[in-house]
């Protein structure tokens, strides 16, 4: 993923107000972030425990989505799998995230849900850049590049339902 301005950020997103996106919280940290190891940003909101935002490219464009995902969760002692990268984790590694919906079907309160970690380092997971705290993933006879493209066709795919 290339690298992106503060000013990058705010002006992706496609399922907020511009006042909105204004005012939401952005990594201090954009100049240490391991760009070539992202297929894309996501982070957690400091100030609002249940917002996250995610920033893709999509058809050459970067395109932000604001989520939300339960604050608190409960069952945890079961795992969970992710359903972009396919990493499980246990207990809250991963969370239902909801995005209100792009245009008028969003402002009509249509949203969209993916699983994904909690922590939105799919990429690095994938890259073994991280490691689960279970300590493992799932042995894979995919290649690394092919687990990284089923990564941002699954990503695309819930992107895309933004649109419709």
């Amino acid at each position: 993923m290339k690298p992106l301005t503060e000013q990058d950020l705010r002006a992706s997103f496609v399922n907020c107000s511009k006042g909105e996106a204004k005012r939401l919280a952005v990594p201090r940290d954009l100049a240490e972030r391991p760009w070539d190891d992202l297929d894309f940003l996501g982070w957690r909101d400091p100030g609002a425990p249940d917002r996250s935002y995610l920033v893709a490219e999509r058809d050459g464009r970067t395109v932000g989505i604001a989520m939300r995902y339960p604050a608190s969760q409960r069952g945890f002692l079961h795992r969970s799998m992710c359903s972009l990268c396919l990493t499980t984790h246990p207990g809250g590694g991963v969370s239902l995230m909801t995005a209100r919906k792009a245009g008028a079907a969003g402002r009509e309160g249509n949203s969209v849900g993916v699983y994904m970690c909690t922590d939105l380092a799919c990429s690095l997971y994938v890259r073994g850049r991280k490691v689960p705290e279970s300590g493992l993933r799932i042995e894979e006879s995919l290649t690394l590049e092919q687990q990284i493209a089923r990564m941002t066709g699954n990503l695309s795919a819930f992107v895309d339902k933004l649109y419709t």
